[in-house]
Formats: C-alpha cells, sequence, structure tokens
C-alpha cells in the first residue's frame, strides 16, 4: 500500500507532473516552464472518478434486481466514486510514465480492479483508466476531475490578470434539477458560470487560454463533460464516460470479457 505521501514525479521537457497514490491517486502537480497549472491542496489537484462519476441519487443504484446503497458523502447523494479517498499501488514507473492500480472493495458492492497509466510528454499529459471485474457484471463510470487554476502565477510571482478563458462547442446541456442532478431534459448550453454536464458526441474537446501564457485542450474520445467553473479560484473541465447519475440512466456494463476503458490528453502550447 503506498503512504500517503508518497510522489511519483515525471518530467519531459520542462513539463513535470507529480502523481500521488495514496492520495487517491490524484495528480498533486502539472507544471509547465515552471508554472502549476493545477490548484494546490489534499482534495484538488486532479483525481480520478471511479467507479461513478458525479452524483448518484442518493447513494443507491441497481444491478438487475439487485438495490445497492452507497455512503452518502455529499447529502442527499453519493459523489465522485470511493478511488479518490483510497490509497493505489503503483504498478511501474518510469521517468515519463507511470502504473497505478486499485483493487475496489467496500463500500462498492463488486470485487474487480482499477488501472490508471499516466504518460507525460514534453507538450502533452494523457491519462487512461481501466475498470475489470473479478467476477460479476456490474455498471460503473469513470472519469477525470482536475481542478485548474484560474490564474497563473506570474514570473515575478504575482497573478496575470485575466484568469482563464473557457471554449467549447457542446451540442447539448443537460437540464439541471434542484438536486443537482440532470433532470432528463437536454437544452440548448446556457451562458456561464456552469456546474452542469454537457455533450459532445463527436468526443470532449474543451480549450481552455490563460491569455498571452499558455493554451491548453482537455481531449477525450468520451461525449461527456462537466464543466464547473463557480469557485473563484480554479476551473473544472471533467471528461467522463457518463452523465452524473449515469449508474442509473445510462449503465455501462463492466463485463468479464468487457472491462470499462477511456483516456483523456491533455495538450498545451505557450502563448
Amino acid at each position: 500500500m503506498s503512504s500517503s505521501s508518497e510522489e511519483i514525479r515525471l518530467a519531459a521537457g520542462t513539463a513535470e507532473v507529480g502523481v500521488q497514490p495514496g492520495n487517491g491517486c490524484r495528480l498533486g502537480s502539472l507544471t509547465v516552464d515552471g508554472v502549476e497549472l493545477l490548484r494546490q491542496g489534499e482534495r484538488y489537484g486532479s483525481f480520478p472518478m471511479v467507479p461513478w462519476c458525479g452524483r448518484t441519487r442518493d447513494g443507491r443504484f441497481r444491478n438487475g434486481g439487485t438495490l445497492h446503497q452507497l455512503p452518502v458523502n455529499s447529502p442527499p447523494h453519493a459523489i465522485h466514486g470511493t478511488a479518490r479517498d483510497a490509497a493505489w499501488k503503483t504498478a511501474r514507473q518510469s521517468p515519463t510514465e507511470a502504473v497505478f492500480t486499485y483493487d475496489l472493495t467496500d463500500p462498492w458492492p463488486y470485487p474487480g480492479r482499477v488501472t490508471q497509466v499516466v504518460e507525460l510528454t514534453e507538450d502533452a499529459l494523457t491519462l487512461r483508466m481501466a475498470i475489470e471485474t473479478y467476477g460479476d457484471s456490474f455498471p460503473a463510470q469513470a472519469g477525470w476531475h482536475p481542478w485548474f487554476n484560474r490564474h497563473l502565477a506570474g514570473g515575478d510571482g504575482g497573478q496575470d490578470d485575466s484568469g482563464v478563458q473557457l471554449s467549447f462547442t457542446p451540442a447539448w446541456q443537460e437540464q439541471r434539477g434542484d438536486d443537482h442532478l440532470p433532470t432528463g431534459t437536454r437544452v440548448a448550453p446556457t451562458p456561464a458560470p456552469w456546474d452542469d454536464c454537457f455533450g459532445m458526441p463527436g468526443g470532449v474537446d474543451v480549450t481552455l487560454t490563460w491569455p498571452g501564457r499558455l493554451e491548453l485542450n482537455v481531449a477525450s474520445r468520451e461525449e461527456w463533460v462537466v464543466v464547473y467553473d463557480e469557485p473563484a479560484d480554479a476551473v473544472c473541465v471533467e471528461p467522463q464516460t457518463g452523465p452524473p447519475n449515469g449508474l442509473n440512466t445510462l449503465p455501462r456494463l463492466v463485463t468479464p470479457l468487457e472491462p470499462l476503458e477511456t483516456s483523456t490528453t491533455w495538450t498545451w502550447r505557450r502563448l
């Protein structure tokens, strides 16, 4: 088991990433030219959401005729999976790539394994995740929850003034109910601020631009992305395999023959 303080460092060119397997296998840091892109703090950085993403209504989901109850860690719902609160194991590492595993266990009712691969190049970070079952098939989701800094630290230790700008063209927005879950109705995208799920059938494609500094693109073959830009100091762009409450509304089964596999690539360029 990894200790909570262990950090795996990867480096390529002037890009560096720090992975914390003992802290939910989150990225604790991503720097380009020495500038930190992720919000710092034990609960921030960028963490994998697995085996579900976002909120699951009342912490309950069905697998066939069996009703399961998950811990309600964001009342009245269960949020962001169990793996972000667990210690992962480091399977292998090189200077630019590392592989981590997490065995699903209580409170998740089905045994299985999650694998996350972190791969860094000079201008891109690729994250891959797979969920396998050790027995019965079960519904699951996987995704990532990065907290990008709204402002990048300046070369003099100050802050730039304009803050990050988001650019994306979703086909629809999931209408959000008072309980923060999609109602099942798709609506035309609304203006920011957002804590909302969007549909991008051609694949997730969201660009974050820090004017005059850096442009970063978040891409994934998945068609679901949650954008959360309400905090004053961070924005979240979360590619995932289904919408919030998807264990109930759009289940994707992990079977002995077919694991759930997903990935996201973040590519940057200097401005």
